[in-house]
Formats: structure tokens, sequence, C-alpha cells
């Protein structure tokens, strides 16, 4: 049985991991105000909070995510908040709700709860609200007969509330306040409880592993489930139909660390850790800005970096980005033998991987970037946020007086696999940084690449998208490039 908390009731299901929370929310507990929009993670109509226990165990973490794209599975042994959750007495409207009300934020409503779950998120958040943070909370949430000037001010009005919270005691504050029930007070003693059972009273490890069951040989041949942003996209059904192994909370494959010159992940690791990551920011400052071109925050708290890699799209964003950076995954069978494997190395031809069914990504490892290294990212989609690329590209080079040292250029979007340009990467090392060279290295790059024509793109097109984008890595060099 799959335990976990819904709004205020103990859920204990037997239904498959891999299907979604979102339909057993809707379908199982007929809790009707999550609504079904693109099933796709677009427009954010069915968000609903999920709560995980810290790992001090006296408070909650709650996160905003899709539930169209949440495995059933990842809700074990957390507090999963719908709508339905977060009023105190029904008829009442909390101060997120009557923002919206007062600002004129809602009109047919169906993406008005998404809205709601989203900025009640943001309040529950340990972070200070400002005015940044309060618009990021919402930017997974697609309106579409509103319009946003209305939410926005909404949004606004919600932040100079939140203002007032107490650094102290804040979840106290916010129930006295009306912005969640009193009973979210006790979620941390009921997760902790909830834990200790299903682990015996051991130190819980991450995956309570699969709900399903099955067996170590049966556990060889399942579906490898992390945060379903890809899988429950592309084949919903066929994840339901499977067992499955879970991933995503296993703490073995969480983290970011570093050892020595080396920066180490763990293959459950989201982008939305990345992001928030001390040692990422360390090495990759400009991180933040990268990737707010990835999805959306409900998506990138969601969605893995070894899920992105293996799903082997050939404009992955995270991957384009960790090929520039030099980076490998390390394999593990189910039998515990390992091997390493470059990331350049691990695509044969279009979503054909060069690993076997028996293994399974536990690590992600890239050589740490120096402070004087210069390293970036561009991408060009039809919308700039919230969209998959037509063309995306990544490049890190090391100079030393002038002179390109070591060069590793990304491209995705102009081939069958997510492409790192060795021979054009290769010419640059001993070349002067100049004019001269970034034009030679944009003859080569054009030569490495095979672009076809499709819904996002002419080959011509994304031809002219990677000479653009190649030649953006070089602005902040030579700024005359322009």
């Amino acid at each position: 049985m799959l335990p976990f908390y819904l709004n205020n009731q103990l859920i204990r299901t037997d239904q498959p991991a891999g299907s979604t929370l979102l339909d057993f929310v809707r379908y199982h507990q007929h809790l009707t105000g999550t609504k079904i929009g693109c099933r796709e993670g677009d427009c954010g109509a069915c968000t609903v909070l999920v709560g995980e226990l810290a790992p001090d165990g006296t408070t909650v973490q709650y996160q905003s995510m899709t539930s169209c794209l949440t495995p059933l599975g990842n809700a074990q042994g957390k507090h999963v908040v719908t709508v339905e959750g977060i009023n105190a007495a029904r008829g009442t409207l909390t101060p997120v709700q009557q923002a919206i009300v007062q600002e004129g934020g809602s009109q047919c409503g169906f993406c008005t709860v998404g809205f709601v779950m989203s900025l009640t998120g943001h309040a529950l958040s340990a972070k200070s609200s400002t005015p940044e943070t309060a618009l990021a909370s919402i930017d997974g949430n697609i309106c579409r007969c509103t319009g946003y000037k209305s939410l926005e001010r909404a949004t606004q009005h919600l932040q100079q509330l939140l203002a007032q919270r107490p650094a102290s005691s804040p979840l106290a504050w916010l129930a006295e306040e009306g912005f969640v029930p009193k009973y979210f007070a006790d979620m941390p003693a009921k997760l902790t409880a909830l834990r200790s059972a299903a682990t015996g009273g051991t130190e819980a490890t991450a995956a309570i592993q699969p709900s399903q069951g099955i067996d170590a040989a049966a556990a060889a041949r399942a579906q490898i489930l992390g945060g379903g942003t890809d899988l429950l996209v592309q084949r919903p059904e066929q994840v339901r139909a499977v067992p499955v192994m879970l991933v995503y909370d296993q703490h073995s494959l969480r983290g970011i660390r570093r050892e020595g010159d080396t920066i180490v992940l763990g293959a459950a690791t989201t982008a939305q850790q990345l992001m928030e990551s001390e040692v990422m920011l360390a090495v990759l400052p400009e991180l933040p800005r990268f990737l707010k071109l990835v999805s959306s925050t409900p998506i990138r708290q969601m969605g893995t970096v070894a899920g992105n890699f293996i799903n082997a799209s050939p404009i992955g964003d995270l991957t384009i980005l960790f090929l520039a950076l030099g980076a490998e995954v390390e394999l593990e069978t189910s039998a515990g033998q390992r091997r390493a494997l470059p990331l350049s190395e691990l695509y044969l031809d279009y979503k054909k991987l060069a690993k076997t069914a028996d293994e399974q990504v536990n690590e992600i490892r890239f050589p740490a970037p120096q402070p004087t290294d210069h390293f970036n990212f561009e991408k060009v989609s039809k919308r700039t946020h919230l969209d998959i690329a037509s063309v995306n590209s990544a490049a890190w080079l090391r100079i030393e007086n002038g002179v390109i040292q070591a060069a590793r250029l990304s491209a995705g979007g102009v081939g069958p696999i997510p492409l790192l340009l060795h021979r054009t990467s290769a010419w640059l090392v001993g070349q002067p940084v100049s004019a001269e060279t970034v034009q030679h290295a944009l003859t080569l790059a054009q030569q490495e690449i095979s672009p076809i024509s499709d819904v996002r793109g002419t080959e011509h097109y994304k031809r002219l998208l990677l000479h653009q984008l190649l030649t953006a890595h070089f602005l902040p060099l030579l700024p005359e490039l322009v």
C-alpha cells in the first residue's frame, strides 16, 4: 500500500505507482477543484502542493507541482495539498484567493486554482518574499481569458501581506492569518510517524521502494521513473501498466557536492536544486539565468538531471548544458557493476543509448570550471520561456593570454542526438580570441551538424540559429561581433 496525506486525510492506496496524482485526486478522491488542462505540465491548471518532511524533522517543505505529471508513487510519505485543503472553513476565502478576487484575476475560474496553489506555496516558502520571487512563483501557470495584469496586481498585493510574515514561526502566522488551516501544524509529526511506520523505525531511505512490491529480478526489468516530466507526457498508459522503480526520492541519488576539482550530482537531482545549489553557483554564477530558460518552476522542481539525459531528446536543455561542461555519467547494473561513460558517448542515434536496459545512472560528474573560465548557454524557442528549444547551445572556454587553451561547444536541435561539436572544439584550441577565429569556428560547426526541417523550423532556419547562438557565446569576449 502507498501511504501519504491528502489534505488532512491519511491515504493508503494500491493504485499503480506509475499512474498520475491528478487522476487519483479527481477520479478516486473526487476532489475536482484540481483541473485537467494540457496533461503536459504546461498550463498549471492541475497544480497542487507536495510537502516533504525536512531533514530536521520539525518542518515540512512545500513545492508546487503539476499533478498531471506527478507519479502517484512520488507522493509516498508526503503531504499533498489540493485547493480543497487550504480553506480553514467552507465559504471563506484565503488571503491569496481574496487578492485574486479583489484584483479581478478570475474570470472563467478554470486556471485560477493553479494560480492560487502556486501563490499559496510561495507563502509557505521559508525564503523571504520579494516582488521578483512572488511573480516567479506563478511562472508555470497560464491564464486563458483573464489577462495577466490583474494577476500581477494580486501577486503584488500578496507580497505586501507576506512582508509582515515573521521569520520565526511563520507557519503559525500563516494559519492565524488564514493562508492555510491550522492542521498544517500537525503535519511534521504525522509525516514522521508515517515514515517511521514505513521503515520499521529505522532511518528512512528515500524511496520506500516500488509500491508494487516487485522482487529484485522484476526490479531489473521495471520502468525507472524519476520526476515523470517526460515519460508521463510520452506514454502515460504504459507507465501506469508496468512495474516502476521510483528513484525521485532515493536519498543516495540526490544532492550536489564538490570532491576536489570535480562536481558530483546525484542522478535524481532536480533542475531547481541545480539552480539553488551553492556548490553549483560557486562555479557557475550565471546558472540561474540559464535555467530560467528551462521549463517552469513546478517542472524544474520535478524534472531530474539524469531523466533529461536518458530521455535522449536532441534538444534536452540540461543535456546540452552538461555536454559543454564535460560531464560523464556513472552507470550501475542491478548486480552492482559500475562503469563511467562520457556524456558525449551516451548517444548513438536518435533515442538510442550506449547503455543496457539493466543499467541505471547513479551519478553525474564534471570538472569544476575555474573562475576565469568562460561558460555560456543560449536557447531559442517560439516563446522565450516555458517552451521547447528550436536550437540550443552551450560553450565552455579556458583562455590564457588571449589564446584558447581548451574548448567545448555543444548544440541541440541540429542533429538526431545532442551534439558535442568535437571538430570545432578541437580546432579552437591554440587559436587567439579574435573575430577571425570565431568566423572559422562558425564555418566548421556548420559542417558538423545535420538539421532537418520540422515543426520547430526549417533546416536553413536552424543553421542560422546555431550560427547566431555560437556567435553569442563569444560576444562577452568580443563585443565587436555585434
